[in-house]
């Protein structure tokens, strides 16, 4: 029998973006999707900044797309996102949770007691004394000051999630290779390394589009809405003139190292594992000849991900224009995926 999930909400840099699912036995239909823009300087490198805009963009959204919920399960990232493979005590649940605070004090670099704490299991812990996962650390304020202007909209937030895994659970290909899913916002871009479904790096890198238009700009003498146009309209191809080309390629040189310095570490870790495929996603991943530019200077098979691929019967949606919303859905996907399974 079909019923009502909470909504998938992801709350960017630059708009939000908020995805209605249907589940019938094992089956996700799309029924509703939505995005609203945000002012400039709403949400900043994963801050928020102005609680009242955020909560005003809500407003709109919802009266405009009529969601059959006001339940929503939101998606979290911050600059100061810990997310660090370990082993704790095999304890309950309920016991977990209390104990997690005591067993990771001297692990982290933020204050536990102004932390929100989570532990993914890896493994089926069994009769073992200790349980590998991935411990996961981000500061309290900023998620409940989110939480808190999502709930001035007059909605209901029955969940917290990391975008990251949202991000995984709706656009990963499970399979043998070793796959990096490459999320490039506004002003954050989302890294999360996995070998088949199994999460070996997650990573909130601070630069993003804005960062690359402001480059541009920069380099060629050139107004920011000027800049932004040409990225959106040329890329990495150039308009002719051998400058832009260039200026271009140094403007996503930073984002590319940030990648090349975390396959390194994950090769040359204790997992040894070796990225062979990247999945790119985010509004600012199709700018124009990126993928192409990625897989020259990384060496892999680079490729733009199918966020809505776990979604049946999209032709209505896609009417309305889902596909122009899917490249930049995937967290708002798998946070609705999440929510239904």
């Amino acid at each position: 029998m079909a019923s009502v999930n909470p909504i998938g909400l992801d709350i960017g840099s630059s708009s939000i973006r908020a995805v209605e699912v249907k589940r019938a036995k094992d089956e996700y239909t799309l029924t509703n999707f939505g995005q609203v823009p945000l002012p400039p300087g709403t949400v900043q490198g994963g801050i928020l900044e102005d609680p009242v805009a955020v909560t005003s963009a809500l407003k709109q959204l919802w009266a405009a797309c009529k969601f059959n919920t006001k339940q929503v399960v939101l998606g979290v990232t911050n600059p100061q996102l810990v997310v660090r493979e370990m082993s704790v005590s095999n304890l309950p649940a309920k016991e977990m949770r209390k104990s997690l605070p005591f067993q990771v004090r001297d692990m982290l670099p933020l204050a536990v007691e102004r932390s929100l704490l989570d532990f993914r299991p890896l493994e089926e812990p069994g009769d073992s004394p200790t349980v590998r996962g991935l411990l996961i650390a981000m500061p309290k304020d900023a998620v409940m000051s989110l939480v808190q202007a999502v709930e001035r909209a007059g909605l209901h937030v029955v969940d917290v999630d990391l975008a990251s895994f949202a991000m995984l659970r709706a656009a990963s290909r499970l399979d043998a290779q070793v796959e990096a899913i490459v999320d490039i916002g506004a002003e954050v871009t989302s890294v999360v390394v996995h070998a088949d479904g199994e999460p070996l790096i997650v990573r909130t890198v601070p630069r993003g589009g804005v960062e690359i238009t402001a480059s541009i700009a920069t380099r060629l003498g050139i107004t920011p809405p000027e800049a932004e146009a040409l990225k959106c309209r040329y890329g990495l191809h150039g308009d002719g003139r051998p400058d832009t080309a260039a200026a271009a390629a140094d403007a996503i040189r930073p984002l590319v190292n940030e990648l090349r310095s975390s396959f390194t570490y994950l090769a040359s870790g204790e997992r040894q594992k070796q990225v062979t495929r990247v999945s790119l996603c985010g509004g600012s991943a199709l700018m124009p000849g990126l993928a192409e530019h990625v897989q020259q200077q990384l060496g892999v098979q680079v490729m733009y991900a199918d966020a809505a691929g776990r979604l049946r019967d999209t032709r209505r949606a896609r009417q309305r224009g889902f596909d122009s919303f899917v490249p930049s859905a995937a967290v708002s996907i798998g946070l609705t995926l999440g929510a239904a399974a």
